[in-house]
């Protein structure tokens, strides 16, 4: 169980870095809960890997660990992009929208599903190893 925790950590402290920037981007804002969803979703993800696993990310096989792995690249950069993308203004994206905010609104929606798709991928590759 402590190997299990200790394994877990660096993801939960991930998680929680990206969620208080992701509130300070966003100045706490209606859609905060809302995007921390993917991030939710991450580290449920993870523990039932380590739990599956024993403690380790790839004793029984490597599909879960993969298809963990595939669901947070796309879903956490994604997030984080856009995040960073409306934090500084890059390239002007958000100076000529009327409700440049608006974008955290349906986020959460596209970042599961680009990391449901990563993690079917990831977990396809996975069976094969």
């Amino acid at each position: 169980m402590l190997q299990l925790l200790l394994r877990l950590l660096p993801v939960v402290l991930l998680t929680t870095a990206a969620a208080v920037w992701f509130n300070a981007v966003q100045e706490s804002g209606p859609y905060v809960l809302r995007n921390l969803l993917p991030l939710a979703v991450l580290v449920l993800l993870s523990a039932l890997a380590l739990w599956r696993g024993k403690g380790s990310w790839t004793a029984r096989n490597w599909q879960l660990a993969l298809g963990t792995l595939g669901f947070a690249i796309p879903a956490l950069g994604l997030s984080a992009y856009l995040h960073y993308a409306y934090d500084v203004n890059l390239d002007g994206m958000f100076s000529g929208a009327q409700n440049p905010g608006q974008l955290f609104r349906f986020l959460p929606y596209y970042t599961m599903l680009a990391g449901a798709i990563g993690f079917a991928i990831g977990w396809i590759v996975g069976r094969k190893l």
